[in-house]
């Protein structure tokens, strides 16, 4: 797929969007909400009809009020702040970006951010997200619909290494991780130590683990080692975690060495 082509001073306008978001995530502890509303947003794509994915439609009550988007209107009301601020820039791309430094400021890489997403007012029908009670058949259906695969599957799961689930949206309450605000591969090194005192694991992730074709991948990403050269393999993951987020452009070379820093405390 081609890059789409945006201009000088929009490319300025993202660069500074970036600053506005690393200060208002860092300023809120928000960067797992942040995420989620990243992959909200995209994971409605449908391949076959060519309908919803990363338009920015997620900011219209009509979207944010399915169930599976409860609590999003918190990010949404946070991209506010920096989409005033840098109005020629699209819904779009704003809800990407802020994705993309969600992961940067919680440990992760520096990753390259490709603009030019077009807004859309036209809001998908519930359902076309994951529904965590649901098992590996289901995951299947949904991503599949997206154009994915078993391995894509695997790789957005991760993003489960970030934040935790709140009873009052979803249903399901407690981190996956000991460190919950640390972007690292700790969901699948969670996931291969079995049920773990205090840390969730949701009928969507155990079905990680139940199918050998999803297990290959949960095995491959947990074992990046701190200053390893397996660390080559949590590359691969947050390479394909960010690009699958913003899953219509390609995301560029990941400029990081394998590191573990202090996460940020989320309200």
């Amino acid at each position: 797929m081609a890059f789409p082509v945006v201009d000088t001073e929009y490319h300025k306008e993202i660069e500074k969007a970036r600053r506005d978001l690393r200060a208002l995530i860092a300023f809120n502890n928000c960067a797992p909400i942040m995420l989620r509303l990243a992959w909200h947003d995209a994971g409605t794509y449908d391949v076959s009809t060519k309908t919803g994915g990363p338009n920015g439609s997620i900011r219209n009550e009509e979207e944010y009020s399915h169930s599976s988007n409860n609590g999003l209107k918190i990010a949404i009301d946070f991209c506010e702040e920096v989409k005033a601020k840098h109005q020629k820039i699209t819904y779009a791309d704003l809800y990407q970006l802020a994705g993309v430094v969600a992961v940067e400021v919680t440990g992760g890489p520096t990753i390259d951010f490709v603009p030019g997403r077009k807004d859309s007012d036209i809001c998908p029908k519930e359902g076309r997200l994951p529904n965590a009670t649901k098992g590996a058949p289901h995951l299947k259906d949904i991503f599949y619909r997206m154009g994915l695969s078993g391995k894509d599957i695997v790789a957005l799961s991760g993003g489960h290494t970030l934040g935790r689930a709140h009873p009052e949206r979803s249903g399901f309450d407690g981190p996956w991780t000991n460190e919950p605000l640390k972007f690292d591969n700790s969901y699948f090194v969670e996931l291969l130590k079995g049920e773990s005192e205090g840390l969730l694991k949701l009928p969507t992730d155990i079905a990680l683990m139940d199918y050998p074709e999803f297990r290959e991948y949960v095995e491959l990403y947990a074992k990046c080692q701190p200053l390893s050269t397996s660390c080559r393999h949590l590359f691969r993951w947050t390479k394909r975690l960010c690009k699958l987020i913003c899953f219509q452009y390609v995301v560029k070379l990941i400029k990081v060495v394998c590191r573990h820093h202090p996460m940020l405390d989320y309200g």
